[in-house]
């Protein structure tokens, strides 16, 4: 206080005392008032902090729905981070009662075959010349035999195929005394078939199915494994996943060949998807690449590729050169900047940015909308040529659409959604208008789209692959399975045919593989086949396989 302000105080005490009272009940006023709006928001903060738990637990709550897992574990131990007391709670059991494992629990490793199962003794003999003694020349005796036993699958049903190899001896020989043996018996053994997994339990008709189970019928392995346990098979899954990556080596050099094929087609449809990878506890993305041959060479093909890159289908393509129908990725520029391979565009892309469009600016999408189903009628006609028509009724549709895009980009809001299928269109012209110039090219890519649909609907049932080379092994198993699928094969079947003849491939043999294409092996063998098998159910002998 300056000395002005002293000199405008009152000399009375009491007067003195009168202007302190006031100045401390203004100053507890506000104070008060201070504290009131204080309060307020204490309590507005707290407000707004519930509704923001609140709404944090209903999006953690819709994220686990979509992507979590359903199962709620909870550790009472976790109290003790918050600094909570873990409550007691009283076993209904004797504390001297210890916990067991549970007796239906499958154990790991071979399990010995049950005995309910039916058996279809499999003999293997030495032929007559063969059963002559090398020293004496004399028949040799049967001294023996050694038995293994092979689980397969005939008809929905477990059956063990007991391989008996016969053994021989010369009883004439094992002496002592003879200088040219020294004593030998010349024991020989008959020989066996190779099997697709030496010395492995599962036969061919069994890797079929566990293949086409999990592969073409989207079953997870743990699926099977309940499967099997209802005949008392007991096979763990992680020796099913095993099975699953020994098929896909069998199976490689075929799948190799057709791979080969693929790439000598003049026309090409590629398209790509994620395949959910485990990682370090967690979930990566790869990629799954479909490459579908022309009519020419019938074949689909997948390739894995643990990244998005370019260099997946740069590699596999190679020196490729032709048609090459995909969608807008930018990892096929390289590609098309070669001068040797041509774009294709797809149709049913630009359509669905359309389509996404029609509430935001429904006059213009639908127009558009329209325009495209006019282009897709005129594939539907049967009338004259393909070529021909696509000259004369579909270039004049693509005149006008392509006048009506240039025209409307420059009315439309920049980011508004029918700008953005306007863009698109416009940038893959070009690209979008190059079928009509040969008849062996396709308006759009639902073709490689297809061959995708089977990947994501695995993928809804199995979840994730256990690693790259697992999914590079579905991939392998898939090409086989979908190029039996385009030709209208039964799967199974092929695959157990297949896994029957290529293990007892030999470099001399090699070129025998290419009959076992699924073109090839369903016209040249289907018949005869269905006839073997045919026969094979009906009279409960030896399983025939061409």
């Amino acid at each position: 206080m300056d000395d002005a302000a002293l000199l405008e105080l009152p000399e009375d005490p009491t007067l003195l005392r009168r202007i302190i009272l006031a100045e401390r009940a203004d100053h507890a006023a506000a104070l008060n008032k201070r504290d009131a709006l204080l309060t307020r928001r204490d309590e507005s903060i707290q407000l707004l902090s519930q509704d923001n738990q609140l709404l944090r637990h209903r999006l953690a709550a819709l994220l686990r729905s979509s992507y979590g897992p359903r199962a709620e574990r909870f550790d009472p131990r976790q109290l003790l981070l918050f600094g909570l007391l873990v409550p007691r709670i009283e076993s209904v059991a004797p504390a001297s009662t210890s916990r067991s494992k549970s007796p239906n629990r499958s154990k790991h490793g071979r399990q010995k075959l049950p005995d309910h199962l039916p058996r279809l003794p499999i003999e293997h003999d030495l032929d007559e010349s063969e059963k002559a003694c090398p020293c004496c020349g004399k028949e040799r005796q049967r001294i023996g035999q050694e038995t293994n036993e092979q689980l397969e699958h005939v008809s929905s049903s477990f059956i063990v195929l007991e391989h008996i190899r016969h053994k021989y001896a010369c009883g004439h020989c094992n002496c002592g005394k003879c200088q040219k043996c020294d004593g030998n018996a010349h024991v020989d053994l008959a020989d066996k078939p190779r099997q697709p997994i030496e010395k492995g339990l599962a036969g061919p008709g069994l890797l079929a199915y566990v293949a086409t189970s999990k592969l073409a019928d989207h079953l997870p392995l743990y699926r099977i494994e309940q499967i099997f346990s209802r005949q008392k098979v007991n096979i763990n899954r992680s020796t099913l996943c095993g099975w699953i990556a020994a098929t896909a080596g069998v199976v490689g050099p075929l799948y190799k060949l057709m791979c080969d094929r693929v790439r000598q087609s003049a026309v090409l449809h590629t398209d790509d998807t994620t395949v959910p990878i485990l990682h370090e506890g967690h979930c990566r993305q790869g990629r799954l690449w479909t490459y579908v041959g022309d009519e020419h060479h019938p074949y689909i093909v997948y390739d894995y590729t643990p990244t998005r890159s370019g260099q997946g289908p740069l590699g596999w393509l190679g020196i490729w050169k032709g048609f090459l129908q995909a969608d807008a990725y930018a990892g096929y520029d390289k590609l098309y900047a070669r001068g040797d391979v041509l774009e294709v565009a797809c149709w049913a892309h630009a359509r669905r940015k359309f389509f996404d469009a029609t509430e935001s600016d429904p006059a213009r999408a639908l127009w558009m909308l329209e325009m495209i189903r006019r282009l897709y009628a005129v594939e539907a006609e049967n009338a004259q040529d393909l070529l021909v028509r696509r000259q004369s009724q579909s270039a004049p549709i693509l005149e006008q659409i392509r006048l009506w895009l240039t025209e409307q980009q420059t009315q439309v809001l920049p980011r508004s959604p029918i700008a953005g299928a306007i863009g698109y269109a416009l940038n893959q012209w070009p690209a979008l208008i190059v079928y009509t110039t040969d008849a062996r090219l396709s308006i759009d890519n639902n073709v490689s789209e297809r061959a995708l649909r089977r990947v994501a609907v695995g993928r809804k049932n199995w979840l994730f692959a256990g690693h790259d080379e697992s999914a590079q092994a579905h991939a392998m198993l898939w090409s086989l399975i979908a190029s039996a699928q385009r030709h209208e094969i039964d799967v199974q079947f092929y695959l157990r045919s297949v896994l029957a003849h290529l293990p007892t491939f030999t470099s001399e043999s090699a070129d025998e593989l290419k009959n076992y294409l699924p073109d090839v092996w369903k016209r040249d063998l289907m018949a005869e086949q269905q006839a073997a098998l045919s026969a094979h159910h009906a009279t409960l002998v030896r399983p025939i396989i061409r």
